[in-house]
């Protein structure tokens, strides 16, 4: 995956944290503790991928990138609690509970998600893609999307779920964020109609690929490269791929979802090669 882009949202949000005056300075070193974390960037750089493919700057796309790292950082804080999953390392470092307290975590969250919804409000967009992208990313991050998703998941600990059901927890807890952010590329470039469906075969297939993917590690990886504890799915009684179908299985379904991936990619052209690197990225990956 591309360092470059990495490194550019990660400049552009420390720029704009930087930027922002008045909050506690507590919640505020909570908030850039969650961020600067040394994480993948995956959506922010799909988003940004997906714009270029679209014909548009990085520059018009960065506002949506940003967003979307917000929202999923947030996620993250909340899905860390002892309500929720109970984790004590994240991004290879104390989780934001541990590094704070519960209820400075809870707050960051909560400001990490309202703060991505302003950036989206005040980007430099005509007024219809702005309103496009914040309906986008509430869709993905909402009850029908990854807060959806988290909600099935933790109903279904301890039961027996099958391939459907467990396909339709991914789709939402994980997926849904992926598709918003390929998606939300298209619509800062304006992309036509064409190009949007192209980005959703894409974006969905995607999105499922990376789940199966963390399952995969999850079992497979080591902690120091992954940066958080593994094993737990298993031992909290979570459904996941390779509990239901086995590694191999596991390994050529995330394969294929690739190769559709990719293949959806032929409406967009030459400038979608980085999207499907990307792709390829996300089944080789160690972490």
């Amino acid at each position: 995956m591309s360092a470059s882009l990495r490194r550019e949202v990660d400049m552009e949000m420390r720029s704009l944290l930087s930027s922002r005056r008045g909050p506690p300075s507590r919640l505020k070193r909570a908030v850039r503790y969650a961020l600067e974390g040394p994480g993948k960037r995956v959506r922010p750089v799909l988003c940004l991928m997906a714009a270029e493919a679209c014909g548009t700057s990085r520059r018009r796309a960065m506002p949506a990138a940003l967003a979307l790292e917000m929202i999923h950082t947030y996620s993250l804080v909340h899905d860390d609690l002892p309500a929720m999953d109970d984790d004590d390392l994240r991004r290879g470092r104390p989780t934001v509970h541990k590094a704070f307290d519960e209820a400075t975590a809870i707050l960051a969250g909560d400001a990490l998600l309202t703060l991505a919804f302003e950036v989206l409000a005040s980007a430099a967009l005509p007024a219809e893609r702005r309103a496009a992208l914040v309906l986008e990313l509430a869709r993905g991050a909402g009850w029908a999307g990854m807060v959806g998703g988290q909600a099935l998941d933790l109903e279904a600990e301890g039961r027996r779920v099958g391939l459907s059901g467990l396909l339709g927890i991914h789709r939402r807890k994980t997926g849904a964020l992926l598709l918003a952010a390929v998606r939300m590329g298209g619509i800062a470039a304006g992309a036509d109609r064409r190009r949007m469906d192209a980005l959703t075969v894409y974006g969905r297939a995607v999105g499922l690929a990376f789940q199966i993917q963390d399952d995969i590690l999850d079992v497979t990886g080591s902690e120091k490269a992954m940066g958080k504890r593994l094993r737990k799915d298993a031992a909290s009684g979570k459904a996941t791929y390779p509990g239901l179908l086995g590694l191999e299985r596991s390994r050529r379904r995330a394969r294929a979802l690739v190769d559709e991936a990719v293949k959806a990619l032929g409406p967009l052209g030459a400038k979608a090669g980085p999207l499907a690197d990307l792709a390829r990225y996300i089944v080789d990956r160690e972490r």
